[in-house]
């Protein structure tokens, strides 16, 4: 059977034929996703030397730029050049499971925007030709957000938070001894955690294009939005208010984006109407 968009299109597809054509294009994302774990896996002193354990070390970049900021503006405070834990592994499988994970996120995230075009292409054959024009670009748009919410997950949200948990100490006799699995974890949940969060704009830019939102409603629902971001950013983040602020301020930036997406679709909706009334003045009677 051709996978060709244009022959999906033009041919009458049974249910089972669109099984089979999600089938071929979910094996076509996983065969993506393991190509890059593979090269992610054997390119270990790289992936997880470097990327991985990078926040853990004092000189990661942002790190360095806190000390820089410290140094020009003289404030001691800020910067950061002790993280007093070390990192274990008390499984006899710890490494390798780590090893494995860490690799098929890393293989996940570089494959994302390929993973996302087979998704689009499934899916993009049924919709209209307004739909198709309205949503030109938007492999692009999702994976520019995804990539800047994981680099902001990965430079600000990741590296503050494990600065806050290795300094945080119940009593001085308490040392900072944390497994190699909770460490990964802790990483990937915050990085992928607001990759997703960042796709709100595209989220709203949908659903208002299909008119189950408006400007109005959001703008209506905006104290309420605040409520969940906030919410949300506490079960995300570790327990510190520093985290929390640091993944909903941009979050709610994205969601004032979204109103005004709403509103530029809302205009534009409005003149197409108006031009069509115009060109069938039929139908105002």
């Amino acid at each position: 059977m051709a996978l060709d968009q244009v022959q999906e299109e033009e041919e009458g597809m049974s249910f089972l034929d669109h099984l089979e054509a999600l089938r071929f294009h979910l094996l076509r994302s996983v065969a993506a996703v393991l190509v890059f774990t593979v090269i992610a896996f054997l390119a270990k002193n790289i992936v997880f030397g470097i990327i991985i354990l990078g926040p853990s070390k004092v000189d990661f970049f942002t790190y360095r730029v806190l000390c820089d900021i410290a140094n020009s503006f003289n404030v001691p405070a800020l910067c950061i050049d002790d993280l007093p834990f070390t990192i274990q592994s008390r499984q006899m499988t710890g490494q390798f499971s780590m090893h494995m994970t860490s690799s098929l996120v890393v293989g996940f995230i570089v494959a994302f925007p390929y993973v996302f075009w087979e998704f689009w292409r499934f899916i993009s054959p049924g919709l209209y030709d307004k739909e198709k024009n309205a949503a030109r670009g938007a492999v692009f748009f999702v994976s520019f957000l995804f990539f800047l919410g994981a680099s902001f997950g990965y430079y600000i949200l990741a590296p503050l938070s494990i600065n806050f948990l290795s300094n945080y100490q119940l009593d001085p006799s308490i040392l900072n001894e944390f497994d190699i699995s909770s460490y990964v974890t802790t990483l990937v949940m915050l990085v992928l955690a607001s990759a997703i969060m960042f796709q709100l704009p595209v989220v709203i830019y949908f659903l208002s294009m299909s008119g189950i939102v408006t400007s109005k409603m959001l703008k209506a629902y905006r104290k309420h939005s605040i409520v969940v971001i906030l919410i949300i950013s506490a079960i995300i983040t570790p327990p510190d208010v520093i985290s929390q602020l640091l993944i909903s301020m941009p979050i709610m930036v994205l969601y004032e984006v979204g109103i005004s997406i709403a509103k530029r679709l809302e205009k534009k909706r409005a003149l197409v109407e108006a031009e069509y009334l115009r060109n069938h003045p039929e139908e105002n009677q």
